[in-house]
């Protein structure tokens, strides 16, 4: 204890090699993607890999870690939630995704106010503990009932090189700024790197500050559910007739740890769009959704932190061994590709700057294999597993997709063949209807051979389909397939297997078109209703040799259009070319 304020020296100066160091990051790489691209580009591919993966474990951990963390500061000052605190912590992430879907400016805007709160918050409890340092008020605390006792060990390099670890897991997050540089306003690179200089400032003063003042009232670790040390020290600082100063210092902790979520929330969508734009995740996260926010990024990542919550019952001791490990691995390469970066540029500077980050990449390598080792039985070899089998994703879909290209894949000057072949319409129908007709219109453009497929279980109603239908379209064939067993898909199937079986061996085999009439509700919850069997036909026959799927929809207001028109006598259906008179 004795030795806590220099360890939070070393950790501070560690700080300073980092944060200088991302801030060349920013400057270097203005595009975003932080110690991937900067492996990527340096060390190789098989590094960058790497460095993605533990940042994509330490994002997903820094939300899981934040919002458990959150809670037990909240719980400190109302012990009354914690056994509440999986399920709040589940909706303050769902509602911190509901922001960033609504997109990046209003979540900053959301966000700020909170952050100079406790900023501001923190920044006051230290002073007051000084003061009362200094006036000889502060005082020893009482040990509070669920303090940890570890027991006692030989004092060593090692014991504070495991202080120092154990302590370093505060520069976590510092990744973030240089990974999400797009997001900051014009000039990009310049604002992000001053934001990660006042952010480093503010994280060294605050740190550094706390175990001071934490060392003078002698406070102690305590486990979950336990009070936390900034519960401690803000009881012990505002106390008396300065209590509720206690409770505001504990709500700006728990929202800037819940809004630390938003960190990740910035961060991990961008990182998988880049990797989706390498081919290396699903290209679905590269699309931005209708509020330019990477929604399939923010989604993911909110429903992982919310299963590591519910498996670790939001524990922050059992969360923070696996939270520690991939940050460093990151800082350790990001540092150690830049060196390589400095070595090839060779622009003003760059000697000392090598030196700078190479002494930082040194040191960070230290502190994750002593972070690796001393954690390695409390959680931190899931995270070892985790990294290589996201890699072994990503190369996996890197994979395919070089795969799928090669297949696709045309020379220059080919020769595109002109295809003779017949083709032919099938359309199933679920009766005689405007969406059957609008089906008709589309199949009359491809072909004239064209017929229609009704799956009938009920005889006397495939007679009434049978009459009407020979009333309304004379000119199409209908063939009624009979279906006891209530079942839709296999018979349509077994039906085109026919079709396919009875056209000559010895010419091409036609392409058949299959038209599923739709009819598109107007709200969310009517589409429930509809088209549910249209889908799974659609899923079924996709891939089928010589079968195109095509979906015909018909809207709400072309029904309204064509019942507006002058219905034909006789009560016929005239298919008309428009698709709306019916």
């Amino acid at each position: 204890m004795t030795w806590s304020i220099w360890v939070a020296a070393a950790i501070a100066l560690m700080l300073t090699i980092v944060a200088f160091s991302y801030r060349q990051v920013c400057r270097g790489y203005p595009s975003g993607g932080g110690a991937y691209v900067v492996a990527r580009e340096n060390l190789g591919p098989n590094f960058g890999l790497i460095a993605a993966a533990a940042l994509m474990v330490d994002y997903v951990m820094t939300v899981a870690v934040s919002s458990a963390s959150a809670l037990a500061n909240l719980g400190s000052a109302f012990p009354s939630i914690n056994p509440f605190r999986v399920e709040i912590c589940a909706i303050v992430i769902v509602l911190v995704t509901a922001a960033n879907l609504r997109g990046i400016r209003e979540s900053g805007n959301i966000f700020a106010l909170p952050t100079y709160l406790f900023v501001g918050m923190a920044i006051l409890a230290i002073g007051v503990g000084i003061v009362n340092t200094v006036t000889g008020s502060a005082h020893h605390l009482a040990a509070p009932a669920l303090a940890e006792s570890a027991g006692t060990q030989a004092f060593t390099v090692l014991l504070l090189l495991k202080a120092f670890a154990g302590g370093s897991v505060a520069l976590t997050g510092v990744e973030a700024i240089a990974n999400g540089v797009p997001a900051f306003k014009p000039p990009e690179a310049k604002n992000a790197a001053n934001t990660l200089i006042i952010m480093a400032v503010l994280l060294g003063v605050i740190f550094i500050g706390l175990t001071f003042v934490g060392l003078q009232y002698d406070v102690r670790a305590t486990v979950t559910p336990g009070p936390t040390i900034l519960g401690q020290i803000g009881s012990a600082v505002f106390n008396g007739s300065f209590f509720p100063l206690f409770i505001v210092l504990q709500i700006s902790a728990a929202l800037i740890l819940f809004l630390a979520c938003n960190t990740s929330f910035n961060a991990f969508p961008r990182l998988a769009a880049i990797l989706a734009k390498d081919d290396y995740m699903p290209r679905q996260f590269a699309f931005r959704g209708d509020r330019l926010a990477f929604s399939w990024g923010i989604v993911i990542l909110a429903a992982v932190s919310i299963a590591m919550l519910y498996a670790f019952n939001a524990s922050v001791d059992a969360l923070i061994p696996l939270y520690s490990v991939g940050v460093f691995i990151c800082f350790t390469l990001s540092q150690a590709g830049m060196v390589i970066h400095w070595m090839k540029e060779r622009s003003s500077g760059w000697a000392w700057r090598s030196i700078v980050n190479g002494f930082g990449a040194v040191l960070t390598g230290v502190v994750f294999v002593v972070v690796a080792y001393e954690k390695f039985f409390t959680g931190a070899w899931m995270v070892l597993i985790f990294i290589p089998a996201l890699i072994a994703m990503m190369v996996f879909v890197k994979h395919q997709y070089t795969a799928s290209a090669r297949a696709l894949q045309m020379r220059p000057g080919t020769a595109i063949p002109q295809p003779h072949r017949h083709n032919r319409v099938v359309i199933p129908i679920p009766g005689v209807n405007r969406a059957v007709v609008q089906a008709l219109n589309v199949a009359r453009s491809i072909t004239t051979d064209i017929r229609a497929v009704y799956i009938s279980d009920d005889p006397e109603g495939s007679h009434e389909v049978r009459e009407h239908w020979a009333q309304s379209v004379p000119d199409v064939p209908l063939v009624v397939v009979e279906s006891p067993y209530r079942a839709l898909i296999a018979p349509l199937v077994a039906y085109l297997d026919v079709l396919d079986r009875s056209w000559p061996a010895d010419t091409e085999e036609p392409i058949t078109f299959v038209l599923i009439p739709e009819y598109v509700a107007r709200s969310w919850w009517e589409r429930m209703l509809y088209n549910q069997a249209a889908k799974q036909l659609r899923a079924t026959l996709l891939g089928r040799p010589h079968t195109v799927v095509i979906n015909v929809p018909y809207r709400r207001d072309e029904t309204r259009a064509a019942a507006a028109e002058e219905i034909e006598p006789a009560g016929t259906l005239v298919a008309a070319d428009n698709g709306h008179k019916a």
